[in-house]
């Protein structure tokens, strides 16, 4: 299986945090992939924008080297993205959009989400990891 990080545990590599290093490297040795969302991508980078961060803006430059972004190209992703909002909100448990397109990305592309965030345990389908909780 391959991963999908979410934005806390990106922030947390670029924190240099041991444990989620240190998992990260046993799932490379195990070969198998790792990928960032654009939403990702958006979150982290609209933080840089408005703070002064240059080892941190390098560190996360180096991070979209080594893995794909995954864009959101693929209508079907969009789709179970609706999908799950209205479910959650039928339930009455609401979460943030970026977090629902974060889940309707792993969903569809079958991915695990990595993830310190227990909303997202909300979203029923979704294979989740916490490796911050190990």
């Amino acid at each position: 299986m391959s991963y999908l990080l979410d934005t806390n545990i990106v922030s947390l590599i670029i924190k240099r945090d041991l444990k989620v290093y240190q998992k990260i490297e046993d799932v490379k040795a195990q070969r198998k992939s790792i990928f960032i969302s654009c939403i990702t991508y958006f979150e982290i980078k609209r933080g840089f924008l408005a703070v002064a961060a240059p080892k941190q803006r390098e560190r996360f430059n180096q991070l979209c080297q080594d893995y794909q972004i995954i864009l959101l190209d693929d209508l079907a992703i969009l789709e179970k993205a609706a999908e799950i909002h209205a479910d959650l909100r039928l339930r009455g448990l609401p979460i943030q959009t970026e977090d629902i397109l974060i889940a309707a990305t792993a969903i569809v592309k079958s991915l695990i989400v990595v993830s310190n965030d227990s909303d997202l345990l909300r979203v029923e389908g979704l294979s989740l990891e916490n490796w911050v909780e190990l």
